[in-house]
């Protein structure tokens, strides 16, 4: 099996990737190890950054039917008051919850529909670079695919990165996160997008994003090094479950379905290889996470769209790829990394989201600058400003029209 570009992994990074290479007229193959609709541990929630890339790619949200688009953001401080931060109203919208088992489906059935060939259930044994390309051996051998690159977007635990000598000792990811879905949600949590920032979790919080017809996305999320480890996630599930504020928030109908799921979340983009030979790193296996929230959507489908645009532009791809993500993620990176310990003091919390909350004004950008409608050091980055930075409509304003 030959292919000028193979993919491994058709998350959102992967399937980005293989979009912009397929319709540049490239021949381009998708694997994985999963079968599709296949679902994915995440908060589910959408930041105007990824809505922003998933619309330059042309996803549609009329063929998504779980697809809910957020207005309003409720934040609880660690002192137990409340603020409601609503994001722009005007044209389009800066804030959707998904769930991945649609999302990601949907971006596979555009990569294909963009000329992408796809193989599902397809496992990586091995892979071997050469001068002339690079060969990927799936299910023991029993497949081999010949390419002249590769494109890693399989994960945390990259399978290809442990191949190529790359793995990083014995990393475990900045964040851990536990989420379970939630139906017959009947409080606020129907409606609203809500973050808790709860003294005993700092720097991390809890949440819960609204899902179409009355469900919803409910956990929460710890910072390695943060006051609460993650042995002891399974019994804080259950305590914070028990919290007034959470159950009046659910409603009292609220059923978990299934059972909870826990994940690692890796947010050091920089310090990891970005490339090795013949390939490049995307998504989680590139550690492309904001470091302060764990969101990690927008982020994957911006480095699996400069990854592909570096094939199509230059010469020396994974160069001008480890540049491309430098300019676009590490100030940002360090903008985020040095406000978690600020977080992790439930006072200065309070007076942050106090701050913040002063005023109309203040609370709408501050929801901007959460959902990553701007970059997070845009005002330490001259090179980015704009004269519409600050205001800029929102995504997919075709949709929302359709919508209203």
């Amino acid at each position: 099996m030959k292919a000028e570009t193979v993919v491994v992994g058709a998350g959102p990074a992967g399937t980005a990737a293989a979009i912009v290479l397929a319709r540049a007229g490239q021949d381009v193959l998708v694997v994985d190890k999963a079968t599709f609709p296949r679902n994915k541990c995440c908060g589910d929630g959408l930041t105007t950054l990824a809505l922003r890339e998933l619309e330059s790619l042309g996803l549609d949200p009329g063929n998504i039917d779980s697809w809910n688009i957020v207005r309003d953001l409720t934040v609880r401080s660690p002192s137990g008051s409340e603020r409601k931060y609503r994001l722009p109203d005007g044209p389009g919208y800066h804030a959707a919850v998904v769930p991945r088992l649609d999302l990601d489906a949907a971006m596979l059935e555009l990569a294909q529909t963009a000329g992408a060939r796809v193989e599902l259930g397809c496992q990586i044994s091995n892979v071997e670079v050469s001068a002339n390309g690079v060969e990927v051996s799936t299910n023991n051998n029993q497949y081999r695919i010949r390419a002249s690159q590769l494109i890693a977007a399989d994960g945390m635990w990259s399978t290809i990165r442990k191949t190529l000598g790359l793995a990083v000792g014995q990393y475990r990811g900045e964040w851990h996160a536990f989420r379970q879905y939630y139906h017959n949600v009947s409080g606020r949590a129907a409606k609203e997008l809500i973050v808790w920032f709860e003294r005993d979790l700092l720097p991390g919080y809890a949440w819960s994003f609204p899902l179409h017809g009355n469900r919803a996305n409910v956990g929460f999320g710890i910072h390695r090094g943060g006051s609460r480890s993650v042995g002891e996630m399974k019994q804080l599930w259950l305590d914070l479950l028990n919290r007034p504020h959470i159950k009046q928030a659910l409603g009292s109908g609220a059923v978990g379905e299934a059972t909870h799921k826990a994940w690692p979340i890796p947010a050091r983009i920089g310090r990891v290889p970005l490339v090795g030979p013949r390939t490049m790193f995307v998504g989680d296996a590139a550690a492309a996470t904001d470091p302060m929230t764990g969101e990690g959507i927008g982020q994957a489908l911006l480095s699996g769209r400069l990854a592909a645009q570096s094939l199509l532009i230059s010469d020396e791809p994974t160069i001008y790829y480890a540049e491309a993500v430098c300019k676009e993620f590490l100030a940002d990176d360090r903008m985020s990394r040095a406000l978690i310990p600020m977080l992790a003091r439930p006072w200065l919390t309070n007076r942050i989201l106090s701050l913040t909350g002063a005023n109309a004004w203040t609370r709408r950008n501050f929801a901007r600058w959460m959902f990553e409608d701007y970059p997070r050091a845009l005002l330490a980055t001259p090179r980015r400003w704009k004269p519409s930075m600050f205001t800029g409509a929102g995504a997919y304003q075709q949709h929302l029209s359709s919508t209203q």
